[in-house]
């Protein structure tokens, strides 16, 4: 099964860090996204996402996002139910933040550059992070191969 869902669109408010009686620091926020479409004649409609955030994620959130900036977030939808303060039982949907990065641009994000993420922010609040390079390949050519002239050489 498969449930990730990834959204890009602006913070309605400044998020608020909370902790749970457990000590886990967790934020929700709601980004504003912009429908990809809109009738003929009409405005582009817009969606509210509610985004919780748990943990260093929401640490780094509540740190350097504000209200009305640009942000991407990715991470599996989930669902809980409630009643509400007339008895009802509603159901809320929520995208739990996995990954977070800025997408706006450089002014906007205070200084980090666009695109950068979670990952660009100082070490104190990085995941750790593989020690090794990638692998550089280079372009080769078709000397660099063999012919095999039957298939009794291979092993299938």
């Amino acid at each position: 099964m498969l449930n990730v869902a990834a959204i890009m669109g602006r913070l309605t408010a400044d998020p608020e860090l909370k902790t749970t009686q457990s000590g886990v620091s967790v934020t929700s926020f709601t980004l504003a996204v912009d429908r990809s479409y809109a009738k003929a004649g009409t405005e582009r409609q817009t969606d509210f996402i509610n985004v919780v955030a748990w943990r260093s994620t929401a640490e780094f959130v509540c740190r350097y996002f504000t209200k009305g900036q640009m942000m991407a977030v990715s991470g599996p939808i989930q669902t809980r139910n409630y009643e509400d303060k007339n008895g009802n039982k509603r159901t809320a949907f929520e995208i739990v933040a996995n990954d977070v990065s800025f997408t706006g641009s450089k002014r906007e994000s205070g200084g980090s550059a666009a695109g950068s993420s979670y990952e660009d922010a100082p070490a104190a609040q990085q995941r750790p992070a593989f020690s090794e390079p990638a692998p550089a390949y280079s372009s080769g050519s078709n000397e660099d191969f063999e012919e095999i002239l039957g298939d009794d050489d291979l092993p299938f």
